[in-house]
């Protein structure tokens, strides 16, 4: 349903669903806050802590207690360093759960070229064009759990959220 209204009733662009009708269709949602784009960590990201804790607040309400959590990723790039400390005391002075996560592009480490190639491709761009989609690191691929524990070993609770989330999903299509 969420998806279908997104692209007929909020298309701008791109399809877009908004707080009001998340909030009617959340029943048995988990959210997650997103990646540095995402609002609670870009308000953050700009240092408008307040309106920060509000939206994180404001999905907190829309999910129902234990079913959003403010999420935090480390792709090496240096505005996820800045962010995540920032995100972790958010989620703490306002008793969300952290889940940690990867953002997903590619495979294997070694396919970020590949990858690189196929963005210019897609977007009809050379490598050499300096105004072209480009990610900042190479730390787009399928992290395996010994990585992501590497990366997040100061906070346990946000790995272990993580498997709680995955353990909590089940979706089986209608037939």
């Amino acid at each position: 349903v969420l998806l279908s209204k997104a692209y007929l009733e909020g298309f701008y662009y791109r399809p877009r669903i908004d707080k009001e009708l998340l909030a009617a269709h959340s029943k048995g949602l988990i959210g997650l806050s997103a990646c540095l784009r995402g609002e609670v960590a870009h308000l953050l990201g700009q240092g408008r802590d307040e309106a920060a804790e509000k939206a994180a607040a404001s999905y907190a309400d829309i999910f129902g207690p234990g079913n959003f959590y403010i999420e935090v990723m480390d792709h090496g790039l240096e505005p996820q360093r800045e962010t995540n400390p920032k995100l972790v005391r958010l989620a703490r002075s306002l008793g969300l759960p952290l889940a940690a996560t990867n953002d997903i592009h590619f495979l294997g480490k070694d396919d970020a070229e590949s990858h690189d190639v196929l963005l210019c491709i897609q977007t009809n761009k050379k490598i050499s064009d300096a105004d072209r989609i480009k990610f900042g690191s190479k730390e787009f691929y399928f992290k395996s759990p010994e990585e992501m524990e590497r990366l997040f070993s100061e906070i346990p609770e946000a790995l272990e959220n993580t498997f709680h989330i995955a353990a909590r999903c089940d979706f089986q299509f209608a037939k």
